[in-house]
């Protein structure tokens, strides 16, 4: 490999939300696009990476409200493998080689879910405003009421809405500005988007283009028209329904609310969430609102009879509620990840360590230390130390010796000698003195 195939640049930006880090090669150019404020802190990204990279930030306090990043990317540690994008459940982490998104290369494994509508959808507006991400998009293509039969002014006669009947899904209020859908915030124990339908009659002129119209038929109206004309002249429901795959979540919510078995999701997990009882005592579901923050699913609740639960059909299983909890209150176990295949590549077997990991949780990593490892020395035992027997009689000479050579040290003439480093009269001397 030459010289300039070596040579590596990395780069780091911020634009608004968003942590831009580029690495850029003779042969190509990556680029890591971090939104912290899409993340939810599930923390997958973290548990993948292969360099130990990304830290968790402080979440518990996040999901109460600080503005902070809920991962932490070092890119100087960054191997751009892609990992964190491929695996991240809400999107928040994206990369591009060389301008393309990795999700569209069959080099890198990823994340394998999605969502169809199959022929049975109308369309209609219920699960575009269920959504919890907004990422469902219904584009009507029919032709509207103004178009068809302008409004007349001063023609009288009867509408009934028979709500047995309707589903609301809202065709009418898109045909017609005569019919209103009234709105409800939308719960995930209370499904339906809308609380009802009804009718402004100063803006109905009783033209009956809606009879016909109606899926449901739950519409009745008595006016001066031609039945037979309005049959030919009324639209059918048609249109378009898009998802945005950077915003959904496989929460199962359009799933969930489709009176019609339109849509159909498949999950990225399956797994299992609990909540454990003994914990609850310190929960505060109200004033801590930190799993409800952090779900992308909008899967928790406060029903009447509990202080708190969760709607597991709309589970995804990623475990960010279970880090957001400050009493450790909620458990979360994934037992399967969905993927694409792991292409025949020399970092394979890393891939698969990765995805294993997203279930097991615990991350084979290659060693990088470039070190070597070295057996410790076994520790040698020390003899135990022997306490000397005091004999008296040799104590006695010792100290007689140690009392004339005290003498002799204090002596003038020998202290000069050795001071002078003239060691032959000072050793001279002490012969004399200790005879």
């Amino acid at each position: 490999m030459s010289e300039e195939e070596l040579n590596v640049i990395v780069e780091s930006d911020v634009k608004e939300s968003h942590f831009l880090f580029t690495q850029k090669t003779a042969k190509s150019k990556k680029l890591l696009d971090y939104d912290y404020k899409r993340c939810n802190g599930c923390g997958l990204c973290v548990q993948v990476c292969p360099k130990k990279a990304i830290e968790p930030g402080p979440l518990i306090e996040i999901a109460t409200g600080l503005d902070a990043p809920p991962v932490i990317i070092d890119h100087t540690r960054c191997s751009f493998c892609g990992m964190c994008a491929a695996f991240c459940p809400v999107r928040s982490i994206r990369m591009t080689v060389n301008e393309k998104d990795i999700l569209e290369l069959t080099e890198f494994p990823h994340l394998d879910s999605k969502v169809v509508f199959n022929d049975k959808c109308l369309p209609c507006l219920i699960c575009e405003k269920s959504c919890p991400e907004e990422a469902i998009r219904v584009d009507f293509s029919f032709s509207k009421k103004e178009t068809i039969a302008p409004f007349k002014e001063g023609k009288t006669g009867e509408i009934i809405v028979d709500m047995e009947k309707c589903t609301l899904c809202g065709a009418c209020a898109v045909l017609c500005p005569a019919f209103i859908l009234v709105e409800k915030k939308a719960k995930a124990d209370d499904l339906m988007p809308f609380d009802d339908l009804v009718v402004d009659k100063t803006k109905c002129d009783y033209c009956g283009i809606c009879v016909p119209f109606c899926p449901e038929e739950a519409i009745k109206v008595k006016g001066d028209f031609n039945e037979e004309e309005i049959q030919k002249i009324a639209p059918r429901i048609t249109g378009t329904i898009r998802v945005d795959d950077d915003k959904c979540t496989r929460c199962g919510w359009c799933e969930a609310v489709c009176p019609y078995d339109a849509a159909q999701v498949s999950k990225p997990f399956e797994g299992e969430i609990e909540l454990i009882d003994e914990k609850l005592k310190g929960c505060d579901p109200v004033g801590c609102h930190g799993c409800f923050n952090v779900c992308p699913s909008k899967a928790w609740i406060i029903p009447k009879d509990k202080k708190i639960d969760v709607v597991k059909d709309f589970c995804t299983y990623c475990g960010a509620c279970e880090k957001a909890c400050h009493v450790k209150a909620i458990g979360v176990k994934r037992k399967l990840a969905k993927y694409t295949p792991v292409a025949d590549t020399a970092w394979a077997d890393d891939w698969k360590k990765a995805i294993a990991s997203l279930t097991s949780e615990e991350r084979e990593r290659p060693d990088v230390s470039r070190s070597l490892h070295v057996e410790k020395e076994e520790k040698r035992v020390e003899p135990a130390i022997v306490k000397p027997v005091n004999d008296p009689q040799l104590r006695k000479l010792v100290n007689e010796r140690i009392e004339k050579m005290s003498s002799i040290l204090g002596n003038k003439q020998v202290r000069y000698a050795w001071e002078r480093k003239d060691l032959e009269t000072a050793l001279a001397e002490i012969k004399k003195r200790m005879k």
